[in-house]
């Protein structure tokens, strides 16, 4: 917030709030991507799983 010459707030809780969304958006895309590459790294270990297993199944 900005105090002008005469006392009086600038900015009040209009800005703030919107500050507080743009922090919540900001966690919500890093918390997306990080299950997004956590989903991606599963599903290859799970890939490269079945590859291991196809190599040494019993023919």
């Amino acid at each position: 917030m900005v105090m002008t010459d005469d006392g009086q707030e600038r900015g009040g809780p209009g800005k703030r709030a919107a500050a507080e969304q743009e922090k919540w958006k900001a966690k919500g895309v890093a918390l997306r991507a990080f299950f997004y590459i956590a989903g991606t790294h599963v599903f290859a270990a799970f890939v490269m799983l079945l590859f291991y297993l196809g190599q040494h199944a019993q023919k």
